[in-house]
């Protein structure tokens, strides 16, 4: 019998990719993808992409969709609390591994493994390491297609919410910005894909600002990680909507 996993989903570029690896080994049973959710506004956190998104694209993929809901503002030891209880419950289900679509930070890795291995879970990584300019185009070549929700405005301006997540997007991120976004830069939305049963029917909304500055900064794949007292920044979010 295979084991079972849960895929931490962010519904991102690099989650896809890593899923999509995952299914073609054919090594796990996929218990569910998990994704965790603001209570408050019902969009994925840090994404910023609405709940019914999330919905129709695990649908898409034919798998369950696991939202685990996190109070507003939450601090890192709440989150580690619910985080701690879901992976406990995840396990009194028969799993047995994590997996998640991180390319590097070596901290996050280190943090994901520790907090999983305190309950028992043993956390996987398919795309560990590997070149980010690979990663995309893999992900490109394998049919995915993505739109950009959520910039850091440090790094982006707003011009670049709510575009296609092709070549020329990537031609045109400033030098210093990682090619698939891995340092928070951009967060991504996939609506289509070679494991994709139909496209997510999306549409372009309002693009705003907003200033986001808690106590703990999540990190890509919804993983909080300690942030000093004086972190602050805002970002860029374009308001994906599902075309009726």
């Amino acid at each position: 019998m295979k084991p079972k996993a849960i895929f931490n989903w962010s519904g991102g570029k690099d989650s896809a990719l890593a899923l999509y690896r995952v299914q073609q080994q054919q090594q796990y049973q996929l218990h569910a993808l998990c994704t965790t959710v603001s209570q408050t506004h019902q969009r994925v956190t840090m994404h910023g992409v609405r709940e019914e998104l999330m919905q129709a694209q695990a649908q898409a993929l034919g798998l369950p969709w696991q939202p685990l809901y996190l109070p507003e503002d939450a601090s890192l030891p709440v989150y580690n609390t619910i985080m701690a209880q879901a992976w406990q419950d995840f396990k009194g289900a028969g799993v047995t591994h994590g997996i998640f679509g991180d390319i590097y930070l070596e901290d996050l890795r280190k943090y994901r493994e520790e907090q999983l291995a305190s309950v028992g879970i043993q956390a996987e990584f398919p795309l560990w390491a590997e070149d980010p300019t690979v990663v995309l185009e893999e992900f490109w070549q394998a049919g995915f297609k993505a739109k950009v929700v959520c910039v850091n405005g440090k790094y982006l301006d707003a011009s670049f919410a709510g575009r296609e997540l092709d070549e020329a997007f990537i031609r045109d991120l400033p030098a210093q910005v990682d090619p698939c976004g891995e340092n928070g830069e951009y967060h991504s939305f996939v609506y289509d894909g070679p494991n994709f049963r139909q496209p997510v029917p999306v549409q372009i909304g309002e693009t705003v600002f907003r200033s986001y500055a808690p106590a703990a900064e999540e990190a890509e794949e919804d993983c909080f990680v300690a942030q000093p007292a004086t972190y602050d920044t805002g970002f860029w979010f374009c308001d994906l909507l599902l075309a009726r």
